[in-house]
């Protein structure tokens, strides 16, 4: 499998506390530590570590975190079209509680200036299998990609978070939107029913649940849903990002049994992942989930 990612990059400095501070609080850390991390960057090794071929476009600043991520990225077996802006690398704060809970701050950085995509950036989009999407890069730039992947018959793959305006034209030429309850939510707007309302635009849908798994939506049928694992959670940080590049890595089709078989693949890398530290270090690798879905008998 052919996976292009186009999307961030960061440098998070992780901090482990007894819990997320309130507004106007200070806590102490137990522990603080720096993992590569990023949206785009999590969801490109998730893919590659899923055993698909791997092309991650990406702006980097000129900097040593810059230098950091591009190394660990290419030691993850991916091919990188790295842009060098002169921005600060992407970072992101993330505050860890006791119950694996988290809550973020990103500073886009480099990120931001992922504008006007190159001949390189856009023939490679063109040649991939499966194009995957976030929201922590340029609208206009998630618009132009998708254009082109549209094109050439790219499967597209939106992973509309962190939540946002996603242009409708946008909406209706993907394959595949994943979100989450509160991202399906906003999307949908006053919706009863989100999937429905998200489905009704031409493209299948799966709402990620957490512990709960998730549901699978097409134009015109009711939601299946796929359950998850129960795990002991350590880190919930890139969850949703292991699940959606091993869910690209998996995805053989469009149908409701291709997109039911990758959503419980993607389920059980989301599982093996929040059970470890960090977004990056956490992404298992297609050996891992073999075995762990083995182990269930699945």
């Amino acid at each position: 499998m052919r996976v292009v990612v186009l999307g961030s990059a960061n440098l998070d400095l992780v901090y482990g506390v007894d819990r997320i501070p309130a507004p106007g609080e200070t806590v102490l850390a137990h522990g603080c530590e720096a993992f590569p991390g990023g949206k785009g960057n999590n969801q490109a090794v998730a893919a590659a570590r899923s055993g698909a071929e791997v092309r991650f476009i990406v702006a980097l600043g000129r900097d040593a975190a810059g230098d950091r991520l591009a190394a660990e990225a290419r030691g993850a077996g991916i091919e990188l079209l790295d842009r060098r802006v002169d921005a600060p690398t992407g970072s992101a704060v993330i505050y860890v509680d006791r119950r694996a809970e988290n809550s973020i701050v990103v500073n886009s950085g480099a990120n931001a200036e992922l504008a006007s995509l190159t001949g390189s950036e856009l023939d490679a989009i063109a040649a991939a299998d499966v194009l995957v999407l976030q929201l922590e890069t340029p609208v206009p730039t998630v618009a132009e990609a998708v254009r082109e992947a549209k094109a050439a018959g790219t499967r597209v793959v939106l992973n509309a978070a962190p939540s946002g305006a996603v242009p409708v034209d946008v909406l209706s030429d993907i394959d595949v939107l994943v979100v989450n309850e509160h991202e399906a939510a906003e999307l949908a707007g006053a919706a009863a029913d989100p999937m429905t309302a998200l489905t009704g635009h031409g493209c299948a849908v799966i709402i990620t649940l957490g512990a709960e798994g998730a549901l699978v939506g097409l134009p015109g049928a009711g939601p299946v849903p796929v359950p998850s694992h129960k795990v002991n959670a350590v880190d919930t940080t890139g969850a949703g990002d292991a699940f959606v590049g091993a869910f690209a890595a998996a995805l053989d089709g469009t149908d409701l049994e291709a997109l039911v078989a990758a959503t419980g693949f993607a389920t059980t890398a989301a599982a093996i992942a929040v059970q470890r530290k960090g977004a990056v270090p956490s992404m298992p690798t297609l050996e891992e989930v073999r075995k762990f879905r083995a182990a269930q008998g699945i």
